[in-house]
């Protein structure tokens, strides 16, 4: 079989998450594909993506101000020239899968989640519903949506990273999917500590709103429960000011860190609405911690109450301080088997995402060769 020419398309690359966690891996499988995406700033990501070929627009006013310059990203990805590719898989929760390609050529599209901003779910930041912005933003939001299914109209085969996004793709985009959760770095055979011989309560994630880090602050401000929260972002000022004795930072954790601080706690309480799946929770999983988290999105494809976790429902820091103390409660007691709880977070391992991935593409590919022939 002819080995494709390929090309990787990614949103941005300012910051290392899951998502670019996830291209990384594709990136290994294709490791000669160069990596185009709408915005590169290189001291913020790991080596493994630096290392690559990276292609990406040089403005001033894009760099600088990257939120304002969103309705000029459709140009951009439209204006990538990939007529020498035979294979493009695109990484997107925005705009990677709106490149423009010819018939001959196969295009492959990950998605994380169709747009958060454009269909209802909340985001990082709250600006864009402020008096001011509101009306421009409904105009711009207006043909961004229009863009944006046609957009997803263009991949030939679109990959789901959950049953959540899946559902998403068919009201959003009226098209099918195939669900290939994302990768988790799984530590194998782990050493896993007894229930409730934790010191605190854990919460991970870049400090933005739609993390819901204030609503768990006042939460364990009530309950005085100790908290320690990981991660960084433009809400670390506001959220510090807010957070009782009872609750402490790690910002700059890295992951060997941030390992370590999970093997030390009780449970994992993840306050995020729609999820869009979840990475957090899984990781917590791996070291045998049971998660607390809100009823919706992702979580409740990993999540099973009474097994790794449990739910809460109300988005108020008196319903949600009374969720902990029950949550804290079901540990004390010794509810929840490391053990089992490890077993749900081993099945999405890396090499898992990888070998599912390059089946699914290569499988496509074959297909694709062979219609074409």
């Amino acid at each position: 079989m002819r080995q494709p020419k390929v090309a990787l398309i990614h949103d941005q690359l300012v910051q290392y998450g899951g998502a670019e966690k996830t291209l990384e891996l594709i990136a290994e499988m294709f490791p000669d594909a160069p990596i185009y995406t709408g915005l590169y700033k290189p001291s913020n990501l790991s080596e493994r993506i630096n290392s690559k070929t990276i292609h990406s627009p040089k403005n001033f006013f894009l760099e600088r101000t990257p939120k304002y310059f969103s309705p000029i990203m459709p140009l951009i990805f439209e204006n990538f020239d990939l007529r020498e590719y035979d294979l493009i898989l695109s990484d997107s929760s925005c705009w990677a899968k709106g490149v423009l390609t010819k018939p001959d050529q196969l295009h492959i599209s990950y998605i994380h989640t169709p747009p958060r901003f454009l269909y209802g779910y909340s985001v990082e930041s709250t600006k864009r519903n402020a008096w001011y912005f509101k009306p421009f933003v409904m105009v711009i939001d207006m043909f961004l949506r229009a863009w944006d299914f046609a957009s997803g109209q263009r991949p030939n085969f679109l990959i789901a990273n959950s049953v959540e996004v899946q559902n998403r793709i068919k009201k959003f985009y009226s098209r099918t999917s195939t669900v290939i959760n994302p990768p988790v770095q799984i530590e194998i055979d782990p050493v896993l500590s007894d229930s409730g011989s934790g010191k605190y309560y854990i919460a991970i994630g870049r400090l933005v709103a739609y993390k819901n880090f204030e609503l768990l602050i006042k939460a364990f401000n009530i309950n005085g429960l100790p908290l320690v929260i990981v991660g960084n972002g433009p809400e670390e000022k506001k959220l510090k000011s807010i957070a009782g004795e009872n609750i402490t930072f790690e910002i700059k954790a890295d992951d060997e860190k941030k390992k370590e601080l999970i093997k030390e706690c009780l449970g994992l309480v993840n306050p995020v609405k729609d999820e869009d799946f979840g990475i957090v929770p899984i990781e917590a999983m791996n070291y045998g911690k049971p998660v607390l988290a809100h009823g919706s999105g992702g979580h409740l494809e990993t999540i099973k109450d009474g097994a790794n976790g449990m739910f809460f429902e109300d988005l108020t820091p008196e319903k949600l301080s009374e969720k902990i103390m029950e949550f804290d409660k079901r540990i004390r007691a010794k509810a929840y088997d490391p053990k089992t709880i490890y077993e749900t977070a081993k099945n999405f391992s890396e090499e898992r995402f990888k070998q599912e991935y390059k089946n699914f593409v290569m499988e496509k590919w074959e297909a694709h060769i062979n219609e074409n022939a």
